[in-house]
């Protein structure tokens, strides 16, 4: 016997047009769980919604929702693979131009001059990919070497930071042996050859296990590898580790821990590629990747103070990566300078014809930029004194300030819904079968996604397609934006974003990272990375590294996420100083 479920009701009242919206829910309501529908039933969503139904109506009710209900199920048995996308795709308004048939991944580094090594592993681990791909490719040091001090590091430190999921150090082995090798015969396949690196674990790899936070999958291993994967093995990147996401890419908690910011253990990293900023920013990954559907990249960098790029949407195939939204999903490099993250990008973009929203577009890298001149787009800000600095840096490269306005009158909030309604679609089985340990919050919101309607999601996406198109009325007036606030508005429309840490500051005895973020035109990313690295070679944010050590005693003495002691008030006078008794050390900050 078949149970009606909100959803089947719903959709067979919205088909023959009975009943006002609160009739309908209030019916669903009522039948959600039973093997029929009764006339009691309707009888009660009538009263509520103060609406009179017709005997003909109510049997055109019964008789719709048996037909819908039949029809569902049927439709629900059909198996559908993670992999499979939608019949229709989105794409940004920037997607049919510029197309190139053959793609150009001759991005190299600026300076391939090597530095001199560093004496300790420690020192090794926080240089950023440049200056390691020169070490390697003169053979200062070695990729095994490298790939060893790395692992080394992510075992010292992962207790703590709790940012992998699981070592790939056999794998990491074989593939750094083959970079030496590939070197004594004379064989470079570019600037990332021999670099250990770190994967977001929504990013499959045959033979791994990739779990997407789940615990439904923690022991799942997939025969395929993403495209993303592929490419930097091709490029002689050498994995070492998979990295932890918030579940279903969702904050920062996945398998009942936290992952931490290594800047201050006693915050989590933010979410959802929560180990790839982390590992990167404590030195334990040469680079990483990450993804984004909405803040996923651009919030843990700016929690830990790693340099990240959201490409374009559309510009990195995410073929073999967790699909939570089909229209909203970016996979980008999270790095220690925004030149590591250019060359990470020329190793990874362009389409593969399994991604059908990847498309070839052109990318430079170094790019030849005149910044004299170049409009970067600001919004006014209530206080005269905010952003002063970071303007005048740029003011100092030759840049002209514009003041803009984002679009607005836009219920922004309303329209990332899509993302509940597609991943509710994408996670629909494992959501009936009850099958939700651990998944954070989305349980809750999947169900609701239920209730929007087919009319409600295609009304989100005409209006999407009218920000998009404001946006470029906004976008034809610059450049580049600069720290306007645009991550809703940006995801949305598929513009591309770069984040990185200017400036380290002090508070109450804890030091942290201050994000700059820059957000370019559609696949325009060379123009967009090469201005904020301009900008970047100006600061010092990404130079500088936590204080893991001394974290590190404090983790080790048990005492890192005990809250300090509340001061105690002074006592009466009658009192003396024996009585006082401190404060409860389990509470709660």
């Amino acid at each position: 016997m078949r149970l009606y479920t909100r959803r089947f009701v719903l959709s067979a009242l919205t088909s023959i047009g009975v009943g006002s919206t609160v009739f309908r829910r209030a019916l669903a309501q009522a039948a959600e769980g039973r093997a029929e529908i009764t006339k009691e039933m309707i009888n009660a969503a009538q009263w509520i919604s103060d609406v009179t139904l017709t005997e003909e109506e109510q049997e055109k009710i019964l008789q719709s929702v048996k037909n819908n209900h039949a029809m569902l199920a049927a439709l629900r048995k059909v198996d559908v693979d993670y992999s499979i996308s939608p019949a229709t795709q989105f794409a940004t308004l920037a997607s049919s131009r510029m197309s190139v048939a053959v793609m150009d991944r001759s991005a190299s580094f600026s300076e391939s001059k090597p530095p001199l090594r560093p004496e300790s592993g420690d020192a090794l681990g926080f240089m950023p990919v440049s200056e390691l791909s020169a070490l390697v490719r003169s053979r200062a040091i070695r990729s095994v070497e490298l790939a060893k001090i790395y692992l080394e590091r992510l075992k010292r430190y992962n207790p703590m930071l709790r940012c992998v999921v699981n070592f790939t150090e056999s794998l990491a082995m074989e593939q750094a042996e083959r970079a030496d090798r590939e070197l004594d015969a004379g064989v470079y396949r570019g600037p990332l050859h021999g670099i250990p690196w770190g994967a977001k674990d929504l990013i499959s790899v045959s033979g791994v296990p990739t779990t997407w936070g789940m615990p439904v999958f923690k022991d799942r291993v997939l025969d395929e590898t993403a495209t993303v994967a592929e490419r930097l093995r091709d490029a002689g990147a050498v994995l070492i580790a998979k990295l932890s996401l918030g579940a279903i890419a969702m904050g920062d908690r996945s398998f009942g821990q936290m992952t931490r910011n290594p800047w201050n253990p006693k915050q989590g990293s933010s979410g959802s590629s929560a180990g790839s900023a982390s590992a990167t920013v404590a030195g334990c990954v040469g680079f990483s990747l990450g993804s984004e559907t909405l803040g996923s990249i651009i919030s843990p960098a700016t929690r830990c103070g790693a340099t990240g790029l959201r490409p374009t949407f559309g510009r990195v195939s995410r073929h073999g990566c967790m699909p939570l939204s089909w229209t909203m999903d970016k996979i980008g490099p999270i790095c220690r300078s925004v030149e590591d993250c250019a060359v990470v990008f020329g190793a990874i973009h362009g389409a593969d014809g399994r991604d059908q929203t990847a498309v070839n577009q052109p990318f430079q890298w170094p790019a030849d930029l005149n910044l004299r001149g170049l409009r970067v787009g600001v919004v006014r800000r209530e206080n005269a004194d905010s952003g002063r600095e970071e303007a005048k840096i740029l003011e100092d490269l030759g840049c002209k300030l514009v003041e803009i306005q984002l679009p607005k009158d836009y219920p922004l909030r309303a329209m990332i819904q899509v993302i509940d309604v597609e991943g509710a679609e994408t996670f629909g089985g494992l959501l009936r079968s009850g099958q939700t340990d651990g998944w954070n919050d989305w349980p809750n919101i999947f169900r609701s996604a239920h209730f929007m309607s087919a009319v409600d999601y295609l009304k989100i996406m005409r209006v999407r397609r009218k920000l998009m198109l404001e946006m470029e009325q906004v976008m034809s007036q610059v450049d580049v934006m600069f720290n306007c606030s645009d991550l809703l508005h940006t995801n949305l429309t598929g513009h591309p974003s770069v984040i990185l840490p200017w400036r380290v500051t002090e508070r109450e005895g804890v030091r942290r990272p201050q994000s700059a973020i820059f957000t370019g035109h559609l696949f325009d990313e060379s123009r967009l990375l090469a201005v904020a690295n301009a900008f970047q070679r100006l600061v010092d944010g990404h130079l500088q590294s936590p204080p893991l050590d001394a974290w590190m005693e404090q983790f080790n003495a048990g005492t890192l996420d005990t809250p300090p002691q509340e001061k105690p008030a002074d006592p009466p006078a009658e009192s003396k100083d024996g009585d006082k008794a401190p404060a409860n050390p389990g509470k709660d900050k």
